[in-house]
């Protein structure tokens, strides 16, 4: 567990990869410096074409956070990534998914947690919660000041900037049911989130490893039911949206069983079934890129499944 929250602790502190284009073994990635925002810090994004891309035909496009964890392993800080374009090509030759593109969005290391924390469950909290919450993050190590999320701001730039981007540069289509988030940990937070708050723009959102608490405790903590509560009454409308969650038992996913369980509860009595959703436990898993890569194809299959 130690080791899991020094690693959140090294990603929020600048302690990161230099800035390079990935190398993938399959397809290729076109990458954009510091893309200009009026709502976030400028950031690299790095779009990812499979083999045989061709502009005369149209592609899903699936939006990824943490986009510097997600193809090359030689140039993350623990020497570990998502191993997208190998997964998605194999998946793709085998005709289990539909043809998709993946853009990779880079996060900036200070900026992850207040970028990814759902803003408008902790707007919903008392002051006093707050600076519960506050205290526990300075003593993690991952706020140096008052906490203040800005994950409105973070989904304002993908839905108004980025997106309209690649919808006019590459030649993708441009619905919800063709369009997709995804990310773990804090960015599996942010992806359900963006679903929630933008249903007519993201058709779907997968989530590994879902950061539930907030913080690293389960105790005393009213991170989690804030964010249940929200699910309750923003979930996307059934039939239209598909929604992934997935979890394993070890480092600091050891922490995800209990409220992922009542995230389920919440999803069956919304009347979600598993053509709309759907929940995957991994025993053995640990909270890192080896575990989400080596169970990626199971969320893909479910968001691109022909």
């Amino acid at each position: 567990m130690k080791k899991i929250i020094l690693a959140i602790i090294i990603m929020s502190t600048g302690l990161f990869c230099q800035a390079q284009t990935p190398k993938v073994p399959f397809g290729s990635i076109k990458q954009i410096n510091d893309f200009p925002s009026k709502f976030v810090t400028p950031r690299n994004v790095d779009i990812w074409l499979p083999e045989g891309y061709n502009p005369h035909e149209k592609y899903a496009v699936l939006y990824m956070n943490d986009g510097q964890m997600l193809f090359d392993s030689t140039m993350t800080w623990n020497h570990e990534s998502w191993k997208v374009a190998q997964t998605a090509t194999k998946l793709m030759q085998e005709g289990k998914v539909r043809d998709f593109i993946v853009v990779g969005i880079w996060n900036i290391p200070k900026l992850r947690f207040p970028n990814y924390f759902p803003q408008k469950p902790y707007e919903s909290l008392s002051t006093i919660q707050k600076d519960t919450i506050n205290k526990e993050l300075q003593k993690a190590g991952v706020s140096n000041g008052n906490f203040e999320p800005n994950s409105d701001n973070y989904l304002k730039f993908l839905v108004k900037e980025l997106i309209p981007y690649i919808n006019k540069h590459y030649s993708v289509y441009k619905d919800p049911q063709h369009t997709f988030i995804a990310g773990s940990s804090m960015g599996g937070l942010i992806s359900w989130y963006a679903i929630c708050q933008y249903p007519n723009v993201f058709g779907g959102a997968a989530c590994m490893s879902t950061h539930w608490p907030g913080t690293f405790s389960l105790e005393n903590n009213p991170i989690p039911d804030a964010f249940i509560n929200y699910l309750k009454e923003h979930l996307p409308n059934l039939g239209t949206h598909k929604i992934y969650f997935d979890y394993g038992n070890k480092t600091l996913d050891a922490m995800y069983e209990q409220p992922q369980k009542k995230v389920d509860k919440v999803m069956e009595a919304k009347g979600y079934t598993s053509k709309d959703w759907i929940t995957k436990f991994f025993p053995g898993d640990d909270h890192s890129e080896k575990s989400w890569s080596s169970r990626l194809q199971y969320p893909l299959e479910f968001l691109f499944g022909k």
